[in-house]
């Protein structure tokens, strides 16, 4: 078959490394162009174009598919493949493939359509997450589903660890659907929109943590937000990230954000346990490292605001 690749980030990696390994190599791979990134801010490739270069595949980084319109045309693809992408994609391209563009969602839809699956699943304390291909239409995410499958969140999972799971568990899902439109056994089925749920784009504002939540509502925030935007409060005026927490059990009228002995925080239920930190300008540290040479974070408030 004839096939064109649309993916930029490491999620995407891992489908694209399968697809060539079954021998679907590409005719074309889309991906955003190169980003400025790091201190230096120089540009950076995305992690799908280098894989792509490593396999020796041709690649194309336009701001808008508009321009890429007659080339396109001309590859006839059978199919798109659409893995975090970073773009909508239009309907001209939609309706080009006969079997349509596949994406690859790291939910269970239509349950956490949107931006952010991964980091709602966490959120909501979800024992089970999933990965779904589902062949775009006009929506967001609203297309029929032709395949999905289910995988357990660990206690120890964070968005970073459970993306990655997800990410390997949709390459290998997406190229045995691929194996089944070829066979004819795939069957796509609508989404039931009144079972839809939404995860909006993350933003930085999005880690600042609130003590007058519940401690184990605090856990799933750490767990949602690491690697980004970080789970994080601030202490005299830096901001403390908090890599790593664990929710126990507290007397009442314990003072939301005030730090105790153990380096135990009060919320509004239970108090969180401080497991791994990073203070601002300061590498991670164990709490134990962290406290040795910051004694006097016991007993201090931890605030939502630099002051």
């Amino acid at each position: 078959m004839t096939l064109i690749f649309a993916g930029t980030p490491e999620f995407a990696v891992p489908a694209l490394e399968a697809l060539v390994a079954a021998g679907h190599r590409p005719a074309l791979v889309l991906t955003q162009p190169d980003r400025p990134a790091g201190r230096g801010q120089q540009p950076r490739p995305p992690a799908v174009k280098v894989a792509a270069l490593a396999h020796q595949l041709p690649v194309a980084q336009p701001e808008r598919l508009g321009g890429l319109r007659e080339r396109l045309g001309a590859l006839e693809p059978h199919v798109v493949v659409v893995v975090a992408y970073a773009h909508k994609i239009p309907g001209w391209l939609l309706e080009l493939p006969p079997w349509g563009c596949l994406n690859v969602h790291a939910s269970l839809l239509p349950r956490y359509r949107g931006a952010s699956p991964v980091a709602a699943a966490l959120l909501h304390g979800d024992s089970v997450a999933g990965v779904s291909i589902m062949r775009l239409d006009a929506g967001w995410d609203t297309g029929p589903v032709l395949a999905q499958h289910a995988l357990p969140v660990a206690a120890e999972d964070t968005a970073g660890t459970l993306t990655a799971k997800l990410a390997e568990a949709g390459a290998e899902l997406l190229v045995n659907t691929l194996a089944g439109l070829v066979a004819e056994t795939v069957i796509a089925t609508p989404q039931d929109n009144a079972l839809a749920t939404y995860a909006p784009k993350l933003t930085k504002a999005d880690g600042l943590l609130d003590w007058a939540l519940p401690a184990e509502a605090l856990v799933c925030r750490v767990r949602a937000f690491t690697p980004w935007p970080g789970a994080y409060a601030f202490w005299q005026g830096r901001q403390l990230k908090v890599l790593q927490a664990s929710a126990a059990s507290a007397t009442a009228g314990t003072e939301p954000g005030r730090v105790l002995p153990g380096a135990r925080v009060g919320t509004a239920d239970g108090v969180l346990r401080l497991e791994r930190v990073q203070l601002e300008g300061r590498k991670p540290l164990s709490i134990a490292d962290f406290l040795a040479g910051q004694p006097s974070f016991i007993g201090s408030s931890l605030t939502s605001a630099r002051r």
